[in-house]
């Protein structure tokens, strides 16, 4: 084995003249199936195809770095990282960060906002013959008109700022290669535009080349920046086609004289495919490059860990989970999980504990529906809200049954959780009592956001009388066996909907009533491509066009905040009256 080379010298040692694919990234190379570009690279590379890894170049300089390896046969491929660019630079308040957990020490700075836009409109200016193609999560949930909060207005698609020639949505597993394929004598529009799970931009005159019956035109961006209404118009037809298990609609929003056009997703990978993805030859490491230059963070979080499956049907309104990954859940096979955890046991930093066994939510694992006809007629982003789906299996015992068997496995001594669990799939399951018995290292932490049940409707989230039976439970089970563990629960301020009663109301229920002290708490960061930044931009539920209280200005971010910390003075000031919401 060996790294996807990253310098001219490392793809001369190869032999190579000439490469296929350059791909660019704002993250550190990690050669590891949690992080994107690897994937993305190790899949081509299986491919047959010569591929090389630029991790955050410097985009201040003389532009070196994106000329040092020069053009590439088939394209360039970019990815602002395993984390969107301005999330990763911005507090919920706007401030900026001063780390950065992607980059080696830690050092924020080497990647710039907008990470996707930057490198293509450089790319473009360099080689403008070259294709440019884009993914990644901040691409994805930028495709199409979306609402930016850190200017605070809409934007078009991100095509259009970067003046690349295609955008790859999702998990691009099956659509890179595809993408690879249709290049492979060079562009091919007519080719390109039938792949799957790609955006682009067209003249006008395509929409004619288009079946009416399976074409959906969406609200121009012009029309959703005149029209609150349109623009969450545009987002509910959005969601509720990439939640099909079936879909075949493509979607078109006119851009000024251009369309961007989305074409349908791929149906979910099989757990063969899947597998594929993992079990390609990574190192399983950081770039030497990286030497001596302190410790990446996401690689110190992760390196001991172990994804099974991609996927949420949670559907909750500020995650961008299932908009990326999807609402079906794919799961790996035991066997690929289980040659996974052997491998990390061979690492030579490795003392018995596995960090985590989980996923996007850790106990989501092979559940789905059990009649697939009611799948393929559904048309919910959620399997949970706002109440659990008849026909969902949410049977643990495969994944407890799995869980026995890492726990057996030579050389581990403790296999922890540290994903998220969703509470409201435990039934009379013995999960809880598992996981508390065998997977948790003292503190379980799950997140039911908010106390008030009009603000969790809102997020999509179960009524907080689910919590409160959680916490019963889990003291029952602490008795039981003897554990001093702590039940730590998350909270979200400042979500469309929540007014400072709201609040109060939160703040005497969990710290007050249920004696917590609250260690996880955030404020709402409206990303886009979610119903809460939807509701936060138009101030109104989109799908009731109902007006909705947001607290915009960051001191009633602040004070809304303020009320997790009750001893603190800003939490006992005068509850204020919210405004009246007024739709526009």
């Amino acid at each position: 084995m060996a790294f996807l080379p990253t310098t001219i010298k490392e793809v001369r040692a190869r032999g190579w003249d000439e490469l296929d694919v350059i791909l660019f990234t704002g993250d550190a190379y990690i050669d590891h199936p949690s992080f994107g570009a690897a994937v993305i690279g190790r899949l081509l590379e299986a491919e047959g195809y010569r591929v090389a890894i630029v991790p955050q170049p410097n985009w201040r300089d003389d532009l070196r770095d994106f000329k040092k390896l020069g053009t590439p046969r088939l394209f360039f491929a970019i990815t602002g990282g395993a984390m969107d660019s301005m999330v990763n630079h911005y507090t919920a308040n706007l401030r900026l960060r001063h780390d950065d957990a992607y980059t080696a020490g830690g050092q924020a700075g080497f990647r710039p906002d907008r990470t996707v836009t930057v490198y293509s409109q450089i790319l473009k200016r360099l080689f403008p013959h070259t294709p440019v193609v884009i993914g990644g999560i901040e691409a994805s949930l930028r495709r199409l008109t979306h609402y930016d909060y850190w200017e605070d207005r809409l934007h078009p698609s991100i095509l259009c700022s970067s003046g690349a020639d295609l955008l790859v949505y999702g998990m691009g597993d099956r659509t890179i290669l595809e993408v690879a394929r249709a290049m492979k004598n060079g562009y091919n529009a007519k080719l390109l535009r039938k792949i799957p799970q790609v955006a682009f931009r067209a003249e006008r005159s395509y929409l004619e080349k288009l079946d009416p019956d399976k074409t959906v035109r969406l609200h121009s961006f012009e029309v959703c920046q005149k029209s609150k209404e349109a623009f969450g118009e545009n987002f509910c037809i959005i969601e509720t086609l990439s939640n099909l298990l079936h879909p075949d609609k493509t979607l078109v929003e006119a851009v000024g004289e251009e369309l961007v056009v989305v074409t349908p997703p791929h149906s979910i990978l099989s757990t063969e495919e899947l597998d594929h993805s993992f079990d390609l030859p990574y190192e399983r490491a950081p770039h030497p490059r990286y030497e001596g230059r302190g410790a990446i963070p996401a690689w110190e979080m992760i390196k001991h860990s172990v994804n099974m499956h991609r996927g949420c049907f949670g559907g909750c309104s500020f995650c961008t989970i299932s908009a990326h990954q999807g609402k079906f859940i794919q799961s790996r096979s035991e066997r690929s999980i289980l040659q996974e955890v052997e491998r990390i046991t061979q690492m030579a930093d490795f003392r018995g504990n596995l960090s985590d066994i989980g996923g996007p939510s850790a106990n989501m694992y092979r559940m789905g529906g059990r009649d697939k006809e009611l799948c393929a007629k559904c048309h919910r982003p959620s399997c949970l809200h706002p109440k659990r789906c008849p026909n969902l299996d949410n049977d643990h015992r495969p994944l407890l049954k799995l869980y026995e068997k890492i726990r057996s496995m030579k050389g581990i001594k403790h296999a922890y959780i540290g994903s998220g669990i969703r509470y409201d799939l435990f039934d009379n399951s013995p999960y809880l009592a598992t996981v508390l018995k065998y997977h948790t290292s003292g503190r379980l932490k799950v997140a039911p956001e908010h106390t008030e049940d009009h603000v969790l409707h809102l997020m999509r989230k179960p009524p907080f009388a689910l919590f409160e039976q959680l916490n019963e439970d889990f003291r029952a089970v602490c008795r039981r066996e003897g554990l001093r563990y702590q039940l730590i629960p998350y909270f979200i301020s400042s979500h469309p909907g929540c007014t400072e009663r709201d609040m109060k109301a939160l703040s005497e229920r969990v710290l007050g009533k249920l004696h917590f002290t609250l260690e996880q708490v955030q404020d709402l960061t409206p990303t886009p491509m979610t119903l809460s930044s939807v509701m936060f931009y138009t101030g109104m539920n989109p799908y009731t066009q109902k007006p909705l209280f947001v607290a915009r200005t960051q001191e009633e971010k602040r004070q809304q905040k303020s009320y997790f910390f009750k001893n603190r003075p800003e939490a006992k000031r005068p509850e204020r009256r919210p405004k009246r919401a007024v739709k526009k």
